[in-house]
């Protein structure tokens, strides 16, 4: 991957968001999954939970830094596991129990797959736990594939590779699920201040 020279000059951005999402575009929006499975690791062996979950996906303001220009969508995950009310995993940037993961792929603006991978100790692309999780599941790697359904549902499969205290081999955690859109995104803040300003003069 190369960089210009110039790391300074900002880019100049579209107002609207959406528009400039390429294929994270289809996954703006309120999200609702009713069939997932969780595979995780007990001291008796290999646990599988059934989950449900809700996933809002809204787009953000464009980020200039220098030549970077992002478009994104930031994201909140509530998981409830089956037969229960408490919520048992709630995600915003980080992962509960204290860990982090940036996770990178490449894809055309149509694809129809997308699939995106992180590493433990990788300085652009890692992994980051706290000492607690270092010490008791370590998590050497983590790979989530998405796949855009005919329907207009998306489905990921999730795996991180977890070294287990006490045990010599690597242990594979996934998540599997299917989600449908409930409800649109709301456009970015910038766009709807646009908006609103534009409707005010049209008075």
């Amino acid at each position: 991957m190369s960089f210009p020279t110039d790391i300074f000059t900002e880019q100049s951005t579209d107002p609207d968001t959406l528009a400039n999402l390429g294929p994270l575009r289809r996954l703006a929006g309120v999200w609702e999954g009713r069939a997932g499975v969780d595979l995780n690791p007990k001291a008796q062996g290999p646990e599988r939970r059934e989950f449900s979950e809700r996933i809002e996906l809204q787009p953000i303001d464009a980020q200039s830094n220098g030549p970077q220009l992002l478009y994104g969508l930031r994201y909140h995950t509530r998981i409830l596991a089956a037969g229960e009310d408490a919520t048992f995993h709630d995600q915003t940037l980080s992962i509960p129990r204290g860990q982090v993961a940036i996770a990178a792929g490449h894809a055309t603006r149509d694809a129809d797959q997308l699939v995106l991978t992180a590493r433990r100790a990788d300085s652009a692309y890692g992994i980051c736990s706290n000492a607690f999780l270092e010490y008791a599941f370590r998590t050497d790697a983590y790979r989530i594939e998405v796949t855009f359904n005919a329907d207009g549902s998306w489905s990921y499969v999730l795996d991180t590779t977890l070294m287990v205290r006490g045990r010599s081999e690597p242990f594979q955690h996934r998540d599997t699920n299917t989600l449908v859109r409930v409800a649109e995104p709301t456009p970015n803040p910038l766009l709807l201040l646009l908006r609103s300003r534009a409707k005010a003069n049209a008075r």
